[in-house]
């Protein structure tokens, strides 16, 4: 039965996951390395805090463990990290950019900052700020 008060293009999750969309399309276009969006997150937040365990990694780039590890042992694979005994606990890896990855890393900014201005090119400059703040206030 038809509810006139509830229309599905009104609806904020119905819209971010379109944005969502629309956002992955524009990520798999113009990301010019095999990287997928959680491991250019993770490289990204290596760039920013440096070194760091897995799990402290993890958190700060939005992904929980099992997804952690498994990003960081495919950028192992690609040789864009490396993981080296933690010295004060002996079970954690701490992982680092490695040589390759630091290299990389002002192309990743690049292309992540041309994914950023083609995804909120429709909207105003005013507008791209405030979206940006509306979003951090969600997250």
């Amino acid at each position: 039965m038809p509810d006139p008060t509830y229309r599905l293009d009104d609806q904020v999750g119905y819209l971010l996951r379109l944005a969502s969309q629309r956002h992955a399309a524009l990520f798999q276009s113009l990301m010019t390395h095999d990287l997928t969006p959680t491991q250019f997150a993770m490289l990204a937040r290596l760039g920013e805090v440096g070194s760091g365990s897995q799990n402290q990694l993890g958190r700060l780039a939005g992904m929980d463990v099992a997804t952690a590890k498994g990003v960081v042992d495919r950028l192992a694979a690609k040789g864009l990290v490396t993981l080296s005994p933690d010295q004060s606990d002996g079970r954690r890896h701490v992982i680092s950019l490695s040589p390759e990855g630091e290299k990389l890393l002002p192309e990743l900014r690049k292309i992540g900052r041309e994914i950023s201005r083609a995804t909120l090119a429709p909207l105003t400059q005013h507008d791209r700020q405030e979206i940006t703040r509306l979003l951090r206030a969600l997250a």
